[in-house]
This record gives structure tokens, C-alpha cells and sequence, in this order.
């Protein structure tokens, strides 16, 4: 390190980042939080030289880091968002928080009611996440709707989310919705298809990818 270079300042999220939010719920997410990263840990390159990515996390408790889940419930809450499909539950973390921000939007104002639509493969995953939901009460359970199986066939009674096309999805989403999804430098090759479509020009999405670890795509959709 040079000089003129500063040490790198671990960010530490404020305190406030999830505030009306139970206690016992909290202690909740910051348990499943460290089990996560002391399952990622284990983990090494060597796993993913004969396996694809998909069978070594099959088993595997990995949610999205603290910081950015914190983040996206900001953001679901600062947008309004009370219809959110997140595709890829795993064991529920991500859920908690998305289902958290529904409750909150949907109970500030408006005739709509909060609706998470959670889909997940694995039925493993789904079973695990099924039983962490239930420890933040009812006003989470109630709102999500989890979805076990491919979700091109999960989600086909909303007659969209399927990555290949989204012409399917843009026609129900709304002025200023917002897509996120994580990953999109530490695994990029698995996003090559969805980044190319939503950077691409005429695509009616803004995109930022934010600093987070490996990355996290924030896409806005600007209808012209």
C-alpha cells in the first residue's frame, strides 16, 4: 500500500438499518446470517472443479450477505413494493426480509395487500425455509406464497418470469419497478444472457451495479 493510500474502513451497517422491526425477529435473521457465512467458508474452489455450481450449493445454507439484504429492504420499502417475486428462495433469509418490507409498504397505505411470491427448486431448501419463516410470526407467514419446482412452470399461472423473455415480464411490471440480482460479478458467466438483455439498448431498464461483494445489479424500469 502506497503512501497516499488509506486503509479500507470495514462498513459497518447502521443501527437504525432495520428499525420496527422485532427484536426476536432480528435475532433471528443475524443466527441464519452467521450460519450462512460459516457454511460459505467451508466451501473452496476445488468443490467447483468437478461439480457445477448448482450440485455443490444444493445442500448448502448460503443467503445473501447482511449488507445487502438490509439493502433491498430499504429499497422495497423507500419504492412501495408490495408485489415482490423473488426467484431462488434457498432457505428463506432473503424471504424474511422481502416479506418484512411487503407488510410495511402495504400497511402505510393502499387497497393492495402485500404478496411475496417466493419459488425454489430444491425441496430440501423449501422445507428448511418453510421452517425458519414461522419464528417471525404471522406477519410473515401470511405473506408469502412459495412456489416448489422449475419456476418457468411455478410462475406460469402469472403468466410471466421467464429469463428467456422478458417481452412477458415488462408488460406487467410498473413505471420505476426494480429488479436485483446478486452476484453479477462473482458469477457473471451465469448471468451473460439476462445482463447482455437488461443493459442492452431499448431495454427500458437503467442498471447500476453497486459495490457490494460480488456484486449486486440494481435494473429500474423506465418504460419510453
Amino acid at each position: 500500500m502506497s503512501s497516499t493510500e488509506q486503509p479500507e474502513t470495514p462498513v459497518v451497517p447502521p443501527e437504525n438499518a432495520m428499525a420496527g422491526v422485532p427484536e426476536y425477529i432480528l435475532k433471528l435473521l443475524d443466527r441464519l446470517h452467521a450460519e450462512s457465512t460459516e457454511q460459505e467458508s467451508k466451501i473452496s474452489r476445488n468443490d467447483f472443479k468437478e461439480r457445477r455450481a448448482a450440485e455443490v450449493l444444493r445442500d448448502k445454507f448460503i443467503a445473501p450477505d447482511q449488507d445487502k439484504s438490509q439493502y433491498v429492504y430499504a429499497l422495497c420499502r423507500a419504492i412501495g413494493a408490495r408485489t415482490i417475486v423473488e426467484a431462488g428462495t434457498s432457505y428463506g433469509v432473503s424471504t424474511i426480509y422481502l416479506a418484512l418490507a411487503a407488510a410495511a409498504s402495504a400497511k402505510a397505505g393502499g387497497a393492495r395487500p402485500a404478496r411475496v411470491i417466493a419459488t425454489e427448486h430444491e425441496p430440501a431448501k423449501a422445507a428448511r425455509a418453510r421452517e425458519h419463516w414461522p419464528e417471525c410470526g404471522d406477519a410473515v407467514t401470511s405473506v408469502i406464497d412459495l412456489r416448489e419446482g422449475d419456476l418457468l412452470e411455478t410462475l406460469r399461472i402469472l403468466k410471466m418470469w421467464a429469463f428467456c423473455s422478458w417481452t412477458i415480464v415488462q408488460p406487467m411490471m410498473r413505471h420505476g419497478a426494480v429488479v436485483i440480482t446478486d452476484n453479477t460479478v462473482g458469477s457473471a458467466e451465469g448471468y451473460e444472457d439476462l445482463l447482455e438483455y437488461l443493459r442492452g439498448p431499448g431495454s427500458n431498464f437503467i442498471n447500476l451495479t453497486l459495490p457490494y461483494n460480488k456484486g449486486l445489479e440494481m435494473s429500474v424500469y423506465i418504460p419510453h
